[in-house]
């Protein structure tokens, strides 16, 4: 995730998917622990979005990943965070000449060639890029939940369908993970929108932080506001929390990227439902059993 909010107003195109809500397990409640969330895997310790750091986060005890998908050339989803491939893979030796290294330049074969490991460290040569299909099997297999974010939307044009059809086939969209295993999230609020449109049961989420104007609006898709730790203030998850998301319950807050313990202790005192972290480990170690809110 990066620090910038994308809330457009352009209409959106396609057709609607009739599902039924879901009930959405309660995730936090006033004097309980933030649920704490791995980003990109447990990122601190292995490749981030690769295979071995959601690895990683099961090992360490925790149940929810945080995670990114992209598109390739040819219609491959895979789980990247930047729209090129050059910070956490080997693209410049391997397909030398093809600056910028664009994801949506490269076909999924092209992809899966690349080293996603060794910038990270030499254990981790080999580990690859996933594609989502990869990603959420492994997931299950680890028994976790998943905080999907759809990246650069306006690159991938009928991503939220595409990404809905991928998980409804993985068994992704039925009442178990409907109800408490499955996040959706995007910096772009039409993007948010659509997924709404297209499934509603989905549990969404709007990263950034939105205007205390457009709050309002942005409860009638989202039912998370997860802004970034820097721009939290009590005033703004006052104004968050005080509104109902589109399934009838409180609008809840995940922040994101808090690493430090003295962070971690503040954001659960200002009263957040999760937190985003790439070292989950310490993010448990700096939080009591039980706080207050208020």
């Amino acid at each position: 995730m990066h620090a910038r909010v994308v809330v457009t107003t352009a209409a959106l195109l396609g057709g609607t998917v009739l599902m039924f809500p879901g009930r959405h397990a309660e995730l936090g409640s006033p004097g309980t622990v933030p649920v704490i969330v791995s980003h990109r895997g447990a990122s601190g310790y292995a490749p981030e979005n690769t295979l071995a750091a959601a690895d990683k986060a099961a090992e360490l005890g925790f149940d929810w990943v945080e995670t990114d998908v992209q598109r390739t050339r040819d219609g491959e989803l895979v789980v990247l965070h930047d729209d090129t491939l050059e910070r956490t893979t080997d693209v410049e030796r391997v397909h030398p000449g093809r600056a910028p290294w664009k994801v949506e330049d490269f076909t999924a074969a092209e992809v899966a060639l690349l080293d996603a490991g060794s910038w990270f460290g030499p254990s981790y040569a080999g580990a690859r890029v996933p594609t989502l299909r990869q990603f959420v099997d492994r997931v299950s297999r680890n028994h976790q939940k998943l905080l999907l974010e759809i990246k650069n939307p306006e690159l991938h044009p009928g991503i939220e369908r595409q990404t809905l059809k991928l998980l409804s086939n993985e068994g992704w969209l039925d009442p178990a993970h409907v109800d408490g295993g499955l996040i959706i999230q995007s910096f772009s609020a039409d993007s948010v929108r659509t997924v709404h449109d297209l499934h509603p049961g989905v549990k969404t989420a709007l990263l950034g932080t939105p205007s205390f104007g457009d709050l309002a609006e942005c409860a009638r898709f989202a039912d998370q506001i997860n802004p970034a730790y820097a721009s939290l203030s009590v005033g703004y998850i006052a104004a968050v929390r005080a509104l109902r998301g589109p399934h009838g319950r409180p609008l809840e807050i995940f922040t994101w990227t808090v690493d430090d313990a003295d962070d971690a202790r503040r954001a659960a005192g200002y009263g957040v439902d999760g937190i985003i972290t790439n070292t989950p480990d310490v993010i448990r170690r700096a939080l009591p059993q039980r706080l207050p809110r208020g």
